[in-house]
């Protein structure tokens, strides 16, 4: 199976590091973090960091073919123990179904800096 990198408008890495890449039906993302979309700007709101994640995990999702339907597991990488609750509404958002969510895990970063919170999310895409 041909490896596939993704590349999206909304955020790029400043390495040769793809936003995800597909081999077959799994899709990995690297580490993605709040950037303004489009630019390499860290905003100071971690409301927007955070509005910012899921904005440019969509555009790799896309990329990749897949939707929030695909996504099996997201893990979020914080300094700050209140992230969880933060995340929860944009997550509820995207996952409605209580029935049907994928696995998340938020690791601490007990480092600090910024960015205060960033992601990384595996889908796996039937079609």
């Amino acid at each position: 199976m041909a490896r596939k990198s993704i590349y999206t408008d909304t955020f790029a890495h400043a390495n040769p590091i793809p936003v995800a890449t597909r081999i077959g039906p799994l899709v990995e993302s690297s580490v993605i973090v709040g950037y303004n979309p489009g630019t390499r700007d860290m905003p100071e709101s971690d409301a927007t960091q955070l509005a910012n994640l899921f904005i440019h995990m969509e555009a790799a999702l896309t990329g990749a073919g897949a939707s929030w339907d695909d996504v099996i597991k997201v893990d979020f990488y914080t300094n700050d123990a209140d992230a969880r609750a933060r995340i929860n509404p944009y997550w509820i958002e995207r996952f409605p179904d209580a029935d049907s969510l994928p696995s998340r895990h938020t690791h601490m970063n007990p480092d600090g800096g910024p960015p205060r919170i960033s992601c990384a999310f595996r889908a796996w895409v039937e079609s």
